[in-house]
């Protein structure tokens, strides 16, 4: 049964973050607040929690997870940057933004892209999603909390516990989001490609 835990969004309480790290560690999921939406929160090396993410999204394996990210080091660590892309993810970091690269062999096969091996990931500017990723170390795997077949995710932490009761450990209430989805950009290429508008502006990066 999922439990509600209430945590103050500037100076969230360290023992309740600790009990949500061993709740991961325990192949449980959470739901978490971000920059932009509640997202469901796994542990990386977790294949069993990474299929009940998606099963519980409804998703299939070509759609690309994304992983949370401590920091622009920590991104270093999980995707191929150039010098390029590294002065791009910096100018834009922490923040509403998600970028798409080239997974490196410290992402399980499994969670980057099938064909393309390619992997989503973000550093969010929430700081109870940052302490969170502190308390656990290492990047989460994590993807928007919207229900199947439904368009907008959820942005009401008693709601979320009353609809996924059974299949996730915890909700962290920080209380709302912006429920505005993160600006994706796709860096794999020779420019950058906007795949969807969201919170970031792209014009602040330079882009059109």
């Amino acid at each position: 049964m999922a439990l509600l835990l209430t945590l103050h969004p500037e100076n969230p309480q360290p023992r309740l973050l600790r009990q949500a790290a061993q709740w991961l560690r325990d192949g449980g999921l959470l739901a978490v607040p971000t920059d932009s939406s509640y997202a469901v929160v796994a542990r990386l090396d977790d294949k069993e929690a990474a299929d009940a993410m998606r099963r519980l999204r409804g998703l299939d394996e070509r759609h690309h997870l994304t992983l949370l990210c401590r920091d622009l080091a920590e991104i270093g660590l999980m995707a191929k940057v150039d010098n390029r892309q590294y002065r791009l993810i910096k100018a834009a970091t922490p923040g509403p933004w998600t970028f798409i690269l080239e997974a490196t062999r410290e992402v399980p096969r499994r969670v980057s892209h099938p064909s393309r091996k390619t992997i989503g990931i973000r550093v969010p500017e929430h700081k109870v999603a940052l302490a969170l990723l502190e308390e656990n170390g290492e990047p989460l795997l994590s993807t928007t909390l919207i229900p199947k077949d439904e368009k907008d995710a959820l942005n009401d932490p008693e709601e979320i516990v009353g609809r996924y009761a059974h299949e996730l450990a915890a909700v962290l209430d920080a209380g709302a989001c912006a429920q505005s989805p993160t600006t994706v950009l796709d860096l794999t290429g020779s420019e950058p490609v906007v795949l969807r508008r969201g919170r970031g502006d792209p014009a602040l990066l330079g882009l059109a």
